[in-house]
């Protein structure tokens, strides 16, 4: 004979049959995302570690040019990690005879056990700018510079906003870099050991490039996102492109994260996907309470939105959330 359980107990027995089951528990994903801003920086790259969010941003504690990092379980409480390079450890820094230099827009790869920064370092004048590449045993590191450039600018290219990229279909990685002066797009193959270039790929740039690429695969596609405009200023944005390969030909998709009223900016992006939910952060800087189009002056925050693709795999447009007054409101 079977026995009726209340409404409530087959319900709560139900439940637990279903976790018994691990394929059919639902995913842990992304905690409820905290009000806007979340950090002072800019340039911010994200990625998933160990049940943490990491982010590597230009950011600095005024005692010189290094890099940083901000990890976090729940999006709201941050760890400060590092130093985790400084430019006066970099030997070939000053070799340019530049009578300053800044720590700008660091990404970072995990490859067999270790951490591959790779790095800018600015400026566009007097002398080129130059990308770097430092490896480290952890995302905290500490990292060790690999002892020379890895990339040089000039000649209307500007060597800045590194990305590295691991295609699975190919088992390649890639290195995307470029923008401002020149706003060209290039597109490098990194060697087995990822601190040496292995050959250039030729590329077209795509249609309002400025800088910051950023690339992902989802649904069949590449998605390459980037900033377009003047950083200070309003026309700072995300625009998307996509294509059959890493390497184009690609099909322009258009903006999909623009200024609003007093949410400025909104660009150097990067996307970070959970490992169990599947679900997608787009995590980015932008300019708060500001009015006009520029050029604004102050910090630049750290923000964090869901972003999602629609039914045929494409990017959909963020909307901002969140202010200086803790609104989540858009």
């Amino acid at each position: 004979m079977c026995r009726r359980f209340p409404a409530a107990a087959r319900v709560a027995a139900l439940l637990l049959l279903l976790c018994v089951i691990p394929a059919r528990c639902p995913a842990a994903g992304w905690p409820a995302l905290p009000p806007n801003p979340v950090l002072p920086g800019a340039d911010p790259h994200a990625v998933y570690v160990d049940g943490a969010l990491w982010i590597f941003p230009t950011w600095n504690d005024g005692r010189g040019e290094r890099f940083f990092a901000f990890s976090s379980t729940n999006l709201t409480q941050w760890r400060c990690h590092g130093p985790l390079l400084d430019l006066a450890d970099v030997a070939w820094v000053k070799d340019d005879g530049a009578p300053r230099h800044h720590a700008w827009a660091p990404g970072v790869l995990a490859r067999g056990g270790k951490w591959f920064l790779h790095y800018s370092v600015g400026p566009q004048n007097p002398t080129p700018s130059r990308i770097g590449v430092a490896v480290g045993d952890s995302p905290a590191g500490p990292f060790r510079d690999s002892g020379r450039p890895l990339l040089t600018g000039g000649e209307g290219f500007e060597a800045i906003d590194p990305m590295a990229f691991d295609d699975a279909r190919s088992g390649r990685t890639y290195l995307y870099a470029g923008g401002s002066a020149g706003a060209k797009l290039r597109v490098f193959e990194l060697g087995p050991d990822l601190v040496t270039l292995a050959r250039e790929v030729p590329v077209e740039t795509p249609p309002q490039f400025t800088e910051a690429p950023f690339l992902h695969h989802h649904a069949g596609r590449y998605h390459l996102t980037y900033s377009h405009g003047s950083f200070r200023h309003a026309s700072y944005s995300v625009h998307y492109a996509t294509a059959e390969s890493p390497t184009g030909p690609w099909t322009y998709r258009g903006a999909i994260l623009t200024s609003d009223a007093t949410r400025k900016g909104p660009g150097h992006h990067s996307f970070v996907r959970h490992p169990e939910s599947g679900e997608w952060l787009i995590v980015y800087h932008r300019w708060e309470n500001q009015a006009g189009d520029g050029p604004y002056r102050g910090q630049r925050q750290i923000c964090l939105e869901r972003m999602d693709h629609d039914a045929e795999g494409f990017v959909r447009p963020v909307v901002m959330t969140g202010g200086a007054t803790g609104s989540r409101a858009p």
